[in-house]
């Protein structure tokens, strides 16, 4: 019986291991059926990854030139390579898969519609913001923008998200929701842009001469628009002085010419006002020694700077 018993489980372990093997062969033969297929359909997906890539190089041919509307260039490339490869993607299943079909795929995708849903929920919010950005062009590739806590050069313009480089040589991605449901300030929209700064001068000087020596100063500046009349007015009364607003234009608005238009305007200013003798006042702090206290403490560390001793308040 033992002898009999080892005997019929070998014979069923024997069995097992050759079912295994035929299954194993069966799918080894099924691969090997099937690589002409993927073949077939990696070389179907390729045409249209390259059909793809000859769209996008067509509508920049065509449109980049002609249209002022760069980012809606973008939007025909971007989306329109994307369906392309979709399409491709789905001959290359059918072509691959036995039995496979679009029909079952949507089929597959709506049973988890809720869970993908919520899943992707930011990523799709900020798919169709970038879509909605690219369209409506708020900002274009080059302009200067401040969004929240970042200011810099726009770099890219994603579906996804938008790249500015600050002006400190930092690359900061921002989410193109972000942009699209915040307030955004454009800084480079128009191309004349106002600067001002202000000035004062002593309650001892007169406002009208100190006036017409800045607007003198800034017709000589360089980097002042000359399409744009700069203006001085007078804003308050400072502790020390006279404080004076300056504004004026400059044509083209990106922050290096933002900066160097402002020192200019500055040593402009410093070297009108010296040459008419029109004081820049600084705070000046007034001491009052008539109160006994003070007296006592003058006379104090005089006495101790006589004996050559450390003074002390």
């Amino acid at each position: 019986m033992p002898a009999e018993s080892l005997k019929t489980t070998a014979v069923q372990k024997v069995s097992e291991y050759q079912s295994m093997a035929s299954a194993g062969n069966q799918i080894i033969e099924d691969l090997v059926a099937r690589v002409p297929y993927f073949i077939v359909a990696l070389v179907v997906f390729m045409f249209f990854w390259g059909i793809s890539a000859i769209f996008k190089k067509t509508v920049l041919k065509l449109l980049g030139n002609r249209s002022r509307h760069a980012n809606l260039v973008k939007v025909f490339q971007r989306v329109g390579g994307a369906l392309i490869l979709f399409i491709g993607f789905m001959i290359a299943m059918v072509i691959a898969i036995p039995g496979f079909t679009p029909a079952k795929l949507i089929g597959a995708l709506g049973i988890g519609s809720v869970a993908i849903g919520f899943a992707f929920k930011d990523i799709f919010q900020n798919l169709l913001s970038g879509i909605l950005l690219l369209l409506s062009e708020p900002f274009r590739i080059g302009d200067q923008i401040i969004s929240g806590d970042f200011e810099g050069t726009v770099e890219d313009i994603k579906i996804r998200a938008t790249t500015i480089r600050t002006y400190d040589g930092t690359q900061v991605v921002i989410p193109n929701s972000d942009l699209y449901t915040s307030a955004l300030t454009v800084n480079t929209a128009y191309k004349q842009r106002r600067l001002h700064i202000d000035v004062g001068i002593g309650y001892e000087d007169d406002i009208e001469e100190a006036k017409a020596v800045i607007l003198t100063a800034l017709k000589n500046t360089e980097t002042v628009s000359k399409l744009a009349e700069p203006s001085v007015i007078a804003t308050g009364f400072g502790g020390s002085s006279i404080d004076l607003t300056v504004r004026w234009f400059i044509d083209d608005g990106n922050q290096a010419n933002k900066v160097a238009s402002i020192h200019e305007v500055i040593v402009a200013i410093k070297a009108a006002l010296d040459g008419a003798n029109i004081n820049i006042p600084f705070p000046i702090r007034t001491l009052d020694f008539g109160d006994d206290s003070v007296d006592a403490l003058v006379d104090k560390v005089a006495k101790r700077a006589t004996l050559n001793l450390p003074a002390q308040s």
